[in-house]
């Protein structure tokens, strides 16, 4: 039985910028005097000009105008982006109190919840998160409910946080469907439901949620919640792989090298295995040190094997089998592999 992970984290999308304001209309132009002519025109009866029609100054229900108007330029967004988080949470905050805006809310529940550009304070997160998801902004109900969940800003509230997650899944948010499906599997906020919560990882992963992918395709190679399907199973842990799960990099990697529910293909195999070792996963630090050791897909290489199987020793991931069959490494080779790990342990 998969067991929920650690909740993802609130990513925000960028703000929508509002509509655009109506068109300034250009006044007529001043035309440019004729060159003198050779004869004086008569004098004429000089005219009034035409008054000038006043700008109405913004009232409490009209906002000013400014860039926030132009739905091309999104400056909160573009600071929030480039690290000037106070500038970021100042732009927020007009956009916020003149606009509405739900987005703008949204961020400066972030700024507020990560301490950016202004203290840490999870209440007033919690005020401008619950603002924006009363307005409809599917990531402000996602990052409520991690706050309902956790206790931040406020009492912990799981029925709120479920029906805040239940809302922005809904709205398509792939992240809340998939914690929402981590609520069905742990079966204790909600009442245990695999196939429910395979539903919803199903709907996460469609959307490219590489965790998603991850869980769904545990769930293809064990039955759980659908039927059992390898191919299916590969198929998510290559597209999760692809986004970067390290998890998923090393359960393909495993499935390209036996050749389960896709072409074998061990070369390819150590590569990921190679490339998941170095993003510190000690499983696929073991299972690198061992098709090493054997020159499985290969080349043999017992000083670069005893390497890794040390690393992932460090890491809490033993092989009693792998000590056995390292045994033979000469002294000097196995002061060399410890000297190369630590060395790695300690640049990484």
């Amino acid at each position: 039985m998969l067991t929920p992970g650690a909740f993802a984290q609130v990513q925000l999308t960028p703000p929508a910028a509002d509509s655009k304001g109506a068109p300034k209309k250009e006044g007529p132009k001043e035309k440019k005097a004729p060159a003198a002519a050779k004869k004086p025109a008569p004098a004429a009866t000089p005219k009034a000009a035409p008054a000038a029609t006043p700008t109405p100054a913004p009232t409490a229900t009209q906002a000013a105008p400014s860039v926030f108007d132009d739905p091309n330029v999104d400056l909160v967004y573009g600071a929030y982006q480039r690290g000037m988080y106070k500038t970021a949470f100042d732009l927020a905050m007009t956009r916020a109190q003149y606009n509405g805006d739900p987005k703008a809310m949204t961020m400066l529940g972030e700024l507020y919840a990560n301490a950016m550009g202004v203290k840490r304070d999870y209440a007033r997160a919690a005020e401008w998160y619950k603002r924006a998801a009363d307005a409809g902004d599917r990531e402000a109900m996602f990052a409520l409910a991690m706050m309902r969940l956790s206790g931040r800003g406020g009492s912990t509230n799981r029925e709120e946080a479920v029906k805040l997650l239940a809302s922005s899944a809904k709205l398509g948010n792939p992240k809340a469907a998939y914690n929402l499906a981590l609520l069905y599997l742990d079966g204790q906020t909600l009442p245990q439901d695999v196939r429910r919560a395979a539903e919803l990882l199903r709907v996460a992963a469609d959307a490219g949620n590489p965790e998603a992918q991850y869980a769904l395709a545990t769930f293809y190679k064990e039955g759980t919640g659908v039927e059992k399907d390898a191919e299916k199973a590969v198929r998510l842990l290559q597209a999760a792989s692809l986004a970067g799960n390290v998890d998923a990099e090393v359960e393909y990697a495993i499935a390209m090298f036996n050749g389960s529910g896709t072409p074998k293909n061990q070369p390819a195999a150590v590569a990921l295995l190679r490339k998941a070792a170095r993003q510190n996963s000690p499983i696929a630090q073991n299972r690198l040190a061992r098709v090493l050791a054997f020159g499985t897909g290969v080349q043999q290489d017992k000083v670069e094997a005893l390497k890794w199987h040390w690393i992932a020793k460090s890491a809490g991931k033993g092989d009693p089998e792998l000590d056995e069959i390292l045994a033979s490494v000469p002294a000097a080779d196995r002061a060399k592999a410890e000297e190369a790990g630590r060395k790695w342990l300690g640049n990484k």
